[in-house]
């Protein structure tokens, strides 16, 4: 049945990446090597050193992304292109390729959307500590500076760092915190230094590109109660709090969230606020907020004393926190391949909470599906599962945007398959299929996959299907 939905002529129909993941050439012309290139990748998983080659194959890639019909591309600026080391001497041929890259989209006349920071903390600042180091604070105000000095009057919209809450809570699964063990009172120290990276990053970028917008881009998962026991309901509160509005508190009242606040305390993992830090992040005022959204979360109340604080999956799978929540399935959602639970009216739930507030402007800046795609012989891939997926989310957004929330632009995770975070290129998630392996790099051509043509459509319809 023909789905007819209201999205402004306006609305950035656009797809997502990042640099680490996608670029490969992690020693090319001059790049230092970033906590993502030293970090030990899982058993028969790809590297990230070649990935899909985009940083050599940019234009063919954009001239695909074009004839889908992109509206906007949202990518991330690898720090190590621009400063090898993180800090001191700049990288000329690295700031030049993000301009050919920018200028690239510019002439098909598709608005260009950069992230800052997504996962990839130059290695040299992390052997100095990374963001347990207040002076890497300095080292990210330095490159923000540069960014906006350089592309600021090309990029109508930056985000400043992908994913806070992730690298927190996950870091030791996606690669950003090289330590095994979690100390979590130095991982929420770091989590305050980053909000005052960002905040500084947020008043320069109003400084130097005042034509610009920027804004958080965090992961957000609502969670569920179990049950309709009120304790089971607190743990639903607890849950989001300690998960989504601790960070977005922080980046858009410059406070943190008092839920939050007494979990820390409780916890003794309260950070080190120096004076005048406060101050800062009530200065700093995003203009929008990236919503990076793949499922909800469902928890009860967590009394099992026995239970280690903290996770026991992914970043999209099973939490736990003993006097808090402790993270369950779903039994009314079905699940990817990969586990991830799909909830498309979570989607819906999701923007109608962060709108409700923080009464800021939403971009999708992520939301997709992992699958294995199997390339075939004419040269097709049939990815029904990606297409009924995107149709179901994209029905709920559109509702989303009727019940009033106001939706920037929805740029779906990935634009072309690239290399997953720790289950590598097996696990896809693109438009366009690269012919590659994570044992083998065969010859990276690119195939469209019949999601390609059908989001193509769904562009040229404006979000009727």
């Amino acid at each position: 049945m023909k789905q007819n939905f209201k999205f402004d002529k306006d609305f950035l129909w656009g797809a997502s990446t990042s640099a680490y993941q996608i670029e490969g050439a992690w020693d090319s012309d001059n790049k230092g090597k970033s906590v993502q290139d030293v970090k030990e990748v899982f058993e028969n998983t790809s590297d990230f050193k070649v990935c899909v080659d985009h940083y050599n194959r940019y234009k063919e890639d954009i001239k695909l992304f074009s004839e889908m019909g992109l509206k906007a591309y949202r990518f991330s600026i690898a720090w190590t292109r621009i400063l090898p080391n993180g800090k001191g001497k700049s990288n000329k041929k690295g700031i030049d390729f993000y301009h050919r890259l920018i200028d690239e989209c510019l002439k098909y006349d598709i608005i260009p959307i950069a992230t800052m920071f997504h996962f990839d903390l130059p290695y040299a600042l992390e052997k100095e500590g990374g963001w347990s180091n207040p002076a890497t604070i300095d080292a990210f105000e330095e490159f923000s500076r540069i960014v906006f000095s350089e592309y600021g009057e090309k990029v109508p919209y930056f985000l400043s760092i992908n994913e806070q809450n992730v690298m927190i809570l996950h870091g030791n699964v996606i690669g950003t915190s090289l330590e095994q063990e979690k100390q979590w009172k130095g991982l929420y120290q770091q989590n305050h230094y980053m909000q005052i990276a960002q905040a500084k990053a947020t008043i320069l970028c109003h400084e130097l590109a005042p034509n610009a917008k920027i804004g958080p881009a965090p992961n957000i998962s609502p969670a569920y109660p179990k049950s309709c026991s009120p304790e089971d309901y607190l743990a639903a509160m607890n849950a989001t709090a300690i998960r989504n509005w601790l960070y977005l508190d922080l980046s858009v009242y410059g406070q943190y969230n008092f839920q939050a606040w007494n979990y820390l305390k409780d916890r003794d993992y309260l950070p080190h606020i120096e004076d005048g830090d406060m101050e800062l992040l009530k200065q700093a005022k995003p203009d929008f907020i990236a919503v990076n959204y793949y499922n909800t979360m469902t928890v009860e109340e967590n009394t099992n004393k026995e239970e280690s604080s903290g996770e026991y999956g992914d970043q999209q799978i099973a939490m736990a926190e003993e006097g808090y929540y402790r993270q369950v399935n779903n039994p009314y959602l079905k699940e990817t391949d990969f586990g991830w639970e799909i909830d498309p009216v979570g989607f819906r739930v999701t923007l109608r909470e962060v709108y409700d507030r923080y009464k800021l402007p939403l971009l999708i800046s992520e939301n997709g599906i992992g699958t294995y795609d199997k390339l075939e012989e004419d040269g097709t891939i049939h990815d029904e599962e990606r297409i009924f997926y995107y149709e179901k989310h994209i029905a709920q957004l559109a509702k989303a945007v009727e019940d009033g929330v106001p939706v920037i632009g929805y740029c779906p995770w990935s634009a072309i398959d690239l290399i997953s975070t720790h289950q590598g290129i097996r696990k896809r998630y693109g438009f366009v299929y690269v012919n590659r392996s994570d044992e083998e790099l065969s010859d990276l051509k690119r195939y469209k996959k019949d999601s390609f043509y059908w989001y193509k459509e769904l562009i040229k319809n404006r979000g009727t299907f």
